[in-house]
């Protein structure tokens, strides 16, 4: 039964998950604007920031100290990226591979399977959560678990970095040049595969934790709603998955709640397919861009 109250408090939940979606689809859309490729093993990355969060927690910081957890993962998360880019990603820059795009694919495939199956035999197929000692926190009508309230918040604060770096500092403006183009990037005498480098190590995250559990496959959230998000928003617009990713998260919540809660998650590919259908290129279609 439709009611205002109940509305509205499906209206906040769907912008809460929202953002959390918006900063799952922000790195795979962030390193193809850049590097021009998709990154199929990026949820394994947020899978990987996952489990960092959970044993620091649980074996070092303690629940008191959660908060710590998040940026130490990240930082982790970054360093595997710049490390995984020279050896898988750089070769497709500097030998004469023809195909980049079928390279690039087979590549993230191999890797992401590498990495969920060592997460699996390293750690078991278990489920695991860190835990926290948070308190219920009321959004408007709505109670919000501790966990989940601040998985939002901190993707907030990441996304006002992120736009900060990106905005305000020189070496945003050199990432926003090469999304533009490279060839030009490099004529202004800029490390083109050093740019490519830090942005894939940007790419990755760890956000998960606080609200999904952690275990060997909780990346294939971030991949399917990853790119259900930048085909709503347009491959390669980082603004468009910010907004793609709330009204995913908006859509889902409502469908849920006045249509049927077990198919949450066909309402997102009904709402790509209906933005496929009126823009093919997305909300937001990246403008082509010189290489």
């Amino acid at each position: 039964m439709f009611t205002t109250e109940l509305f509205v408090q499906t209206l906040i939940a769907g912008v809460t998950i929202g953002v959390l979606y918006a900063l799952m689809a922000l790195g795979i859309t962030f390193i193809y604007s850049i590097v021009k490729m998709i990154n199929w093993a990026m949820g394994e990355f947020y899978m990987i920031g996952s489990y960092l969060q959970y044993m620091l927690v649980v074996s070092l910081l303690g629940p008191d100290l959660w908060y710590l957890a998040i940026p130490i993962a990240g930082l982790g998360v970054f360093i595997l990226g710049a490390i995984v880019e020279p050896i898988l990603i750089k070769p497709m820059f500097t030998r004469s591979i023809e195909r980049k795009d079928d390279y690039a694919t087979v590549v993230t495939i191999a890797l992401l399977l590498l990495l969920r199956n060592l997460a699996t035999g390293l750690g078991g197929p278990y489920q695991r959560t860190p835990g926290s000692d948070l308190p219920t926190v009321m959004l408007g009508p709505l109670p919000q678990s501790g966990a989940r309230f601040a998985a939002f918040v901190f993707a907030l604060v990441a996304i006002a970095l992120f736009y900060l770096l990106l905005r305000k500092t020189w070496f945003g403006l050199a990432l926003r040049a090469a999304a533009q183009s490279r060839v030009g990037v490099e004529t202004a005498g800029v490390n083109i595969l050093r740019l490519d480098q830090m942005a894939f190590g940007i790419g990755a995250g760890a956000l998960l934790a606080p609200v999904f559990l952690v275990f060997p496959t909780n990346g294939v959230v971030t991949t399917v709603k990853g790119f259900e998000i930048i085909v709503i928003g347009g491959l390669g617009s980082i603004p468009g998955a910010l907004i793609a990713g709330v009204l995913l998260g908006v859509v889902e919540s409502l469908g849920a709640a006045f249509i049927s809660s077990p198919y949450q998650n066909v309402y997102g590919f009904l709402l790509v397919i209906a933005i496929l259908l009126v823009r093919p290129t997305g909300l937001f279609g990246e403008r082509g861009r010189h290489v």
